[in-house]
């Protein structure tokens, strides 16, 4: 199936909203939850691989399962998401289980007290880790050159490798370097909601996801197959 250049720049623009909601989860997670990444694995291997060396206040338990669901949730993605790139009903039924499991977290946060201690805490990260695996596999299915959703690092390589000052063409470097700033702008939100409450930078995420899943699924309702076109 091929996709249409507005399609792309579409699907570009929803991947780049999720990048900015995984900066609000990861802020959440690291600030509000004792330093548990739950979008942003690279950094919750460095800190259980400190924390097993015994480095003096580094969590253990909720780097690892954090770590673990985040695979679970990736493959749990993988399972719905078809092979075939673009938008397909999987897609929207992967992304809309994910607005809805930060919807229902949300709501609890609210209601029960997730403090940074204590198994509320702790089943809190690893339910964002969960979803944010389900949503990363998803957004890799879609097909969206250098945007991941949760990896930056890969991004700030090959736009600085790329460049004209590496000697090369900088190609894509737009996208590369709205994807940079717009985790980072998702952490400074997250950041600053932690003030009013956790719940907050989660419901803001949930959200965003769901203004994603609608907007895709309705933009793939748009497309007639080439096939339907031709006359018989």
């Amino acid at each position: 199936m091929t996709t249409s250049p507005r399609r792309e720049r579409l699907h570009l623009v929803l991947m780049l909203i999720l990048t900015f909601s995984t900066g609000v989860v990861d802020a959440v997670g690291y600030l509000g939850f004792d330093r548990v990444f739950t979008g942003n694995m690279t950094g919750n291997v460095v800190i259980l691989g400190m924390g097993l060396a015994g480095a003096e206040e580094l969590p253990v338990l909720r780097p690892l399962l954090a770590l673990g669901l985040f695979l679970v949730g990736a493959l749990l993605g993988g399972r719905l998401s078809t092979h075939e790139q673009g938008w397909t009903r999987r897609t929207t039924l992967a992304f809309g289980l994910a607005a809805l499991s930060l919807t229902l977290l949300a709501v609890v946060m609210a209601t029960l007290d997730a403090a940074d201690s204590g198994p509320v805490g702790t089943v809190t990260t690893s339910t964002l880790a969960l979803t944010m695996g389900l949503q990363a596999a998803t957004a890799k299915r879609l097909g969206v050159t250098d945007v991941s959703t949760v990896v930056v690092t890969s991004t700030i390589t090959g736009l600085a490798a790329d460049s004209r000052l590496a000697g090369g063409q900088g190609p894509r470097s737009g996208r590369r370097a709205l994807a940079v700033l717009l985790i980072l702008l998702g952490a400074l939100t997250g950041a600053l909601l932690l003030r009013i409450d956790p719940w907050v930078g989660v419901a803001l995420s949930a959200t965003l996801c769901l203004v994603v899943t609608c907007a895709g699924h309705r933009d793939s309702r748009r497309e007639v197959p080439v096939a339907a076109t031709q006359p018989a």
